[in-house]
């Protein structure tokens, strides 16, 4: 009986697998948006602008706080698995640390409200379709009060 207890409690270690792999995605995204961002201002201070006028520098630079953003939820995904599963004395800011699965999921959806407004702020700039966008921005009023509202009743507590 206490081989399978040890046995079971070695598997935690499996979620090393999402936590390196969502470490490096991140590591990944944030280095493309920095490159990016790089290659637009160099663009631009060698007088050959890579996107023409201030609504395709603002787009450009509105994609590129996205991947920012991206590259920082998969950060916190990678800490707090690593945190949870690992070693719950990793050295975190206050806010960051993580005790419990719920923690984890308020963050996350804490971004994705974040990340909800600035894709959507992006099609704001390049939208030409008229009133239509109203559609757009109620959908994702919605899905935020949908995330919103479980994060106030149903999915901030936890036993």
């Amino acid at each position: 009986m206490n081989t399978i207890r040890k046995l079971i409690s070695y598997t935690r270690y499996l979620l090393l697998i999402p936590a390196l792999g969502a470490l490096v995605a991140s590591i990944a995204v944030l280095i493309f948006g920095g490159v990016e961002t790089l290659r637009i201002v160099i663009g631009m201070v060698k007088g050959t602008p890579l996107i023409e006028g201030t609504k395709g520098l603002l787009l450009e630079f509105i994609v590129i706080i996205d991947l920012f953003l991206i590259g920082t939820v998969f950060y916190i995904i990678a800490l707090g698995l690593y945190e949870l599963f690992i070693d719950d004395q990793v050295p975190t800011p206050a806010w960051l640390h993580i005790t419990h699965l719920d923690d984890l999921k308020a963050k996350l959806l804490s971004v994705v409200v974040v990340i909800l407004g600035v894709v959507f702020l992006g099609q704001v700039i390049k939208w030409d379709h008229g009133s239509d966008i109203l559609f757009l921005g109620a959908g994702v009023a919605i899905v935020i009060l949908a995330v919103t509202y479980f994060l106030r009743v149903g999915g901030g507590h936890h036993p």
